[in-house]
Parts: C-alpha cells; structure tokens; sequence
C-alpha cells in the first residue's frame, strides 16, 4: 500500500479542517479495529457512529483522535468480502483477498459440509481456494483423507498436501509459490493446525499477535479475533504487491444464508455447463422435470453429496433474513 496522504477535507463525513489518512484494516473484534498507516504505525480505530461494517483487508480513511486512537470516517470500494451468515447474523471475514485456503487435516477428522460451504462461498465471490490437506504424516488417516478429498480433485480445485510439524521445509517450499503477492485468508475448524501454519509463515508471529491484542484491548473482550499479517519481503511481489496472509478463528459452522439461489447454482462448477439445459429457465434443480443437473445426478455426472449440499443451502437461502 502507499504511503498515508494527509489531506485537508471539509466534507465527507470529516470534520473542517481535521487531516485525514488512509489505512488498511489489520485486525476486526467488533466494533474495535486496529488500522496500520501508510508509514507503519498502528493505531487503535473505531467507526463513526453505531454502524459497523468494516472488515480485515479495507482501505479506510481514518481521522486521529489521540495519541494512539483514531475514527474511521470512510471506506473505499471493495473487490469483494467474504462472510459467512445465519438466519439471524452476518459475521464478516476479510475483504479485499484474491485466495480463500482452507486447512483440513488427517487428525481429527475434517468436516466435509464446511469444507463444500467454503468452496460454495468462494466460488460466489469468485475467489480463488486451495485446499490443504494438513498433518500428512500420519499414513494411517492419509489414505482416508484422500479418498475423501478425491471428488473435490475431480472438479478441479487445487489440494495441497503438507505436514508442518513434520516437514517444516517441504511445507513453507510447497506455500510459498501459492501465497507470495496474494492476499489470502486461512480458514478452518479448530484443530487443523492453522497455529502452526502461522507460525511457520510468518516470522515473529506471537510478538505480533501481542502488539495487535494489546491494541485491541482484547483482555477485555475475547483472545480470538481476525487479523492481518504482511508475508516476508524477501518472498517477493506480483504486480507489487507483497502479499498478506489474513487469520480467521477456527469454527464449527459456515453458514451461507445470504447467498441467493441463483448465487448458489453458479457456486457449484459442475453445475454451471448444465443451467441451460433445463426444459423451464426458472429451474430449482429440485424435483423438476427435464432437469439437466437432477439428469446428472441420477447417472453419477454430478455427486449426489454436491446435490444435498446444494439442497441444504436453497432451503437456508428461502429462509426469512431479519438483518
């Protein structure tokens, strides 16, 4: 990102004659942010007003308001966000990412419904993922894991397989090609080994948990908190960027009840030369007649779990959204 620019602005949500400076969104718990300006320096960020709806990975343009605080005034447009929801709430994840990696591992046994809901979710905002598959020395659960991640090989998505713990070397030579000058967030249950992989990638990363904690009073609120870290220099850049590696806490749901149906049918890749062989354009792909991807899946063309998940996730997108 370039340097902070101080500007003189009498409009915009700014006070007269306060100086504001852009920055970038590095850690998200609440309503309570931390921003890095243009020259480093961290501060301690809140948004103006009650509404929050800020994210790891924006450009916002922030107003200080003592020595290590500052107001969030503004925010710039994003690529995309990536979030998950249910009936009741939306929790946004990072903004602004060109790689969802989502890390699964041998042991414990990784969920095969999370793991669909977070290629569907990517597959929406049309964000790349890359799958990988943690904890492979362990040959005993190996082979599972494979037979298990073997359709997802079929539709073509990227799977990495690593052991961190056990082939330090060999994990960070296999990752660095996939994540120099991305912005990519690590997604995951708990207990896949997203710790570890932080640490392997990222130099100095509990100094650096601490410093971000410290700036969010997080003491106070809870130890779990999304956040930004910039990726080594020496790794290098793609069209000059250096790249970041986003951390999300580990959960046990992913829900996608903001998704719209015709959202959803595009987010499954073996469904899409299919939508226009359907007899009505209206299709649900439910229990319609001339049905070409239901066509698919009664002769194995298209996995009939890939189906249920597609079912599950029409029936939370019908349901009645309060927020």
């Amino acid at each position: 990102m370039s340097r902070a620019t101080r500007h003189r602005n009498a409009g915009g949500g700014s006070h007269a004659g306060t100086a504001t400076e852009s920055a970038l969104i590095i850690a998200a718990h609440g309503r309570h942010y931390v921003v890095e300006l243009g020259d480093g320096t961290r501060m301690h960020a809140f948004p103006r007003g009650k509404k929050s709806d800020c994210a790891v990975g924006d450009h916002v343009s922030v107003e200080r308001a003592a020595a290590d605080q500052c107001v969030i005034t503004a925010a710039s447009p994003r690529k995309n966000l990536l979030h998950r929801s249910d009936q009741f709430k939306s929790k946004l994840l990072a903004a602004n990412i060109d790689q969802v990696v989502i890390v699964l591992a041998t042991e414990p046994g990784f969920s095969e419904d999370l793991l669909g809901r977070a290629l569907v979710s990517a597959e929406a905002m049309e964000i790349r993922p890359l799958i990988v598959l943690n904890k492979t020395d362990l040959p005993d659960r190996l082979e599972e894991a494979r037979g298990r991640l073997a359709l997802y090989r079929g539709l073509g998505y990227d799977t990495l397989e690593l052991s961190v713990r056990a082939d330090p070397a060999q994990a960070l030579a296999a990752l660095k090609p996939r994540l120099a000058g991305l912005a990519s967030i690590l997604i995951g249950q708990s207990g896949m080994g997203k710790s570890s992989l932080l640490n392997l990638l990222i130099p100095g990363v509990d100094a650096q948990t601490r410093e971000i904690s410290a700036k969010l009073d997080s003491g106070k609120h809870t130890t779990t908190f999304t956040r930004l870290y910039h990726l080594p220099a020496e790794w290098g850049t793609v069209d000059g960027h250096q790249g970041a590696l986003i951390d999300s806490p580990g959960f046990q749901e992913f829900g996608l009840y903001h998704l719209s149906e015709g959202m959803l049918e595009r987010a499954f890749p073996e469904f899409r030369p299919l939508l226009t062989g359907c007899r009505f354009y209206n299709c649900h792909h439910v229990n319609e007649p001339g049905c070409g991807v239901l066509a698919a899946v009664a002769s194995g063309a298209i996995s009939e779990r890939r189906h249920q998940l597609y079912m599950q996730l029409l029936h939370e997108s019908n349901q009645q959204k309060p927020w």
